[in-house]
């Protein structure tokens, strides 16, 4: 199934995506935690897209790229930083570089209490795309990684979750600029999986239905100039953002 969020007339509604229709269904997350099917909750309707989940906790693992020997560690991303496909981002003049990272974003669909790599895919909802924007040339003077990744809108989500994708598939990935290929890798090239990286997170903080997992850029990730627009592409999913 593909989750998504759309803004109504009546407010944003959660929506099933049926090819060009969006069919408004009951809580998915309440539906996952009781192993239950989710329900159609009335006829279509029609809107834009928003993010397809509203985090409480927004985790980026870090060190989890091909030049990295490092154990991964995990990190913070403000939640309000998460924007919807083809929300407009303005990147910062004051921060240096801009870079734009192709990741799979793991979608939590249960309180994440006793997850381990093994059985992991039992807490999840689904997989869906994100576009980690970062400012690098912070990290010599902020570490922590608070400046490079507080811009507003860094964190462009979506177009929909994808509930029939396994953390064991090895998910393409690519990253574009006004249409020109910059990065083309796969999930498979991270040298944690996603397993790994979601046990690790569990391991140290508690999640709960909605919050987001960005599980690291295997070569993919490129600088880009303010006016672009960013395409990230996940496992088929299509992930729009244009900037100024």
């Amino acid at each position: 199934m593909l989750i998504a969020r759309i803004r109504t007339a009546d407010g944003p509604r959660t929506v099933r995506v049926d090819g060009d229709r969006f069919v408004p269904i009951d809580d998915p997350y309440a539906a996952f935690a009781s192993s239950e099917t989710v329900r159609d909750a009335g006829d279509p309707v029609s809107g834009r897209l928003l993010a397809p989940c509203v985090p409480t906790v927004l985790v980026g693992i870090a060190q989890n790229g091909p030049a990295h020997v490092s154990p991964v560690q995990a990190w913070l991303k403000s939640p309000r930083t998460v924007v919807g496909p083809e929300a407009a981002v303005r990147l910062r003049r004051d921060a240096g570089v801009t870079v734009a990272e192709a990741e799979v974003a793991v979608v939590i669909g249960r309180d994440t209490t006793g997850l381990t790599a093994e059985n992991a895919h039992e807490y999840v909802l689904g997989i869906t795309a994100v576009n980690d924007l970062s400012s690098p040339d912070r990290a010599s003077v902020d570490p922590r990684n608070f400046e490079s990744k507080s811009g507003a809108g860094y964190t462009p989500l979506g177009p929909w979750i994808d509930t029939d994708l396994s953390l064991d598939d090895d998910l393409p990935l690519s990253l574009s600029a006004d249409g020109a290929v910059r990065a083309e890798t796969s999930s498979a090239r991270l040298p944690v999986s996603l397993r790994e990286c979601l046990a690790y997170v569990a391991g140290w903080s508690r999640l709960g239905p909605g919050d987001v997992v960005m599980t690291g850029a295997p070569f993919s990730q490129a600088a880009i100039e303010p006016g672009e627009s960013i395409e990230v592409r996940v496992a088929g999913m299509r992930l729009l953002t244009p900037t100024s």
